[in-house]
């Protein structure tokens, strides 16, 4: 097929790269090649002047550096030895995640993958920051081998060239609301291709009540909440929706009381609240009130966080969900009620106050069908190779079995 240039745009190579991907062979896991090429992009991006705005493009840079990446492959070091990259991976990116694409990316080409990928079509600078850092490290001639397995590419909705890359790949990595995955499983891949999906997901955040009035660094909390949550805007899926606090009634009361506060000071200074998010707050706050009993809006200094008290957990409260600081807020003496909800929707269990080795048997004695990861508030946006429930570095690589 050949791709008309005004539809498609080449942030990270050129055009001719695409004619020759299946046609490269695949690295092991954790080619020294790829090592190289990751420590020098972190190098690039950390001493980036216009990066340092990004603390998301930071943190991707910290990610990528050196002692990470040696650290990542230790763990994997017993699993990889008959491991080849399945070929060419075509990574679908979320439009409302700037630097998703980059850390798909990442897993592609440690999993030992020629990689494309399809950044968001909005303009994010977080965006053009990775891929510019991408391109001056291809000029250096140390990484001219490699230019040839990274394609980034920028395109709006089009089923051909959609189907184009399609067809090239070993592995589509879909990460996008249900509806989209639903429509892009549509278009066929390679009969040995397979699909990797990321689809909606849910997260919440569970308190001790007790435990947090017992920390001595409130403020700290509360930046760490706001990174969790107002710093992508609450679009990311692992940004928690839903606070449950456990403990005593008046524990809970001045835990919250104590919390929200810390939270306000830590955002009313850094976050702009969009006049069309503040009325999809409402209108949140609105349906969520006519389809349950019981529902009420806690009482805040203005409407840069809107707190929906409901009384008992029911089924499918992810239709409630909007961004730009939208809460429900549930009150308990223990988990035993939330276990009853959920499903295979639930992504990140965020906490404080709990053990997470108590969460995580929670979770695997009630054999629940949702929550692929636990971790403290702060680190819920924090990315690994295990996502979703899924280890990446497994699936985007194939086993050479000997008997």
């Amino acid at each position: 097929m050949q791709i008309e240039p005004d539809k498609i745009e080449f942030l990270g190579s050129s055009a001719p790269v695409l004619d020759g991907m299946t046609s490269l062979r695949a690295f092991r896991p954790f080619a020294d090649e790829i090592c190289q090429f990751l420590n020098a992009l972190s190098q690039s991006l950390m001493t980036d002047k216009e990066a340092k705005v990004y603390p998301d493009v930071i943190t991707f840079g910290f990610f990528c550096r050196k002692g990470n990446i040696e650290k990542l492959k230790e763990t994997y070091k017993s699993r990889i030895s008959n491991r080849l990259g399945r070929g060419v991976t075509f990574h679908i990116a979320p439009s409302n995640v700037p630097i998703n694409f980059a850390y798909s990316l990442v897993c592609g080409l440690l999993s030992g993958n020629a990689c494309i990928v399809r950044a968001p079509t909005k303009s994010f600078p977080q965006t053009g920051i990775v891929c510019r850092a991408i391109q001056q490290i291809f000029e250096n001639d140390t990484f001219r081998t490699l230019k040839n397995h990274i394609a980034i590419v920028r395109y709006n909705q089009n089923n051909d060239i959609t189907a184009y890359l399609s067809s090239l790949c070993d592995v589509r990595i879909i990460w996008g609301g249900d509806d989209t995955i639903h429509e892009i499983r549509k278009i066929p891949i390679p009969p040995r291709a397979f699909d990797l999906t990321f689809a909606d997901r849910y997260s919440l955040c569970v308190i001790q009540a007790a435990a947090y009035l017992e920390k001595s660094d409130p403020i700290k909390t509360a930046q760490d909440f706001y990174n969790d949550t107002y710093l992508y805007d609450q679009n990311a899926c692992s940004s928690p929706r839903l606070m449950v606090w456990i403990g005593s009634h008046e524990a809970i009361c001045e835990a919250k009381g104590k919390f929200w506060d810390a939270v306000h000071e830590c955002i009313k200074e850094r976050y702009a609240l969009e006049p069309v998010i503040a009325v999809d707050k409402f209108t949140a706050l609105c349906r969520c009130a006519i389809d349950q009993i019981g529902v009420m809006q806690e009482k805040m200094p203005d409407n840069l966080i809107d707190r929906i008290r409901i009384e008992t957990l029911f089924p499918d409260l992810d239709q409630y969900r909007c961004a730009g600081g939208s809460f429900l807020e549930y009150d308990d003496r223990s988990l035993d009620a939330l276990a009853a909800i959920i499903t295979r929707k639930y992504q990140t269990l965020s906490y404080i106050g709990f053990r997470p080795e108590d969460l995580q048997e929670w979770i695997l004695s009630n054999r629940l069908s949702g929550i692929d990861r636990i971790v403290p508030v702060g680190k819920t946006a924090d990315f690994g190779p295990i996502w979703d429930g899924y280890d990446l570095i497994s699936f985007l690589s194939r086993i050479c079995d000997i008997h």
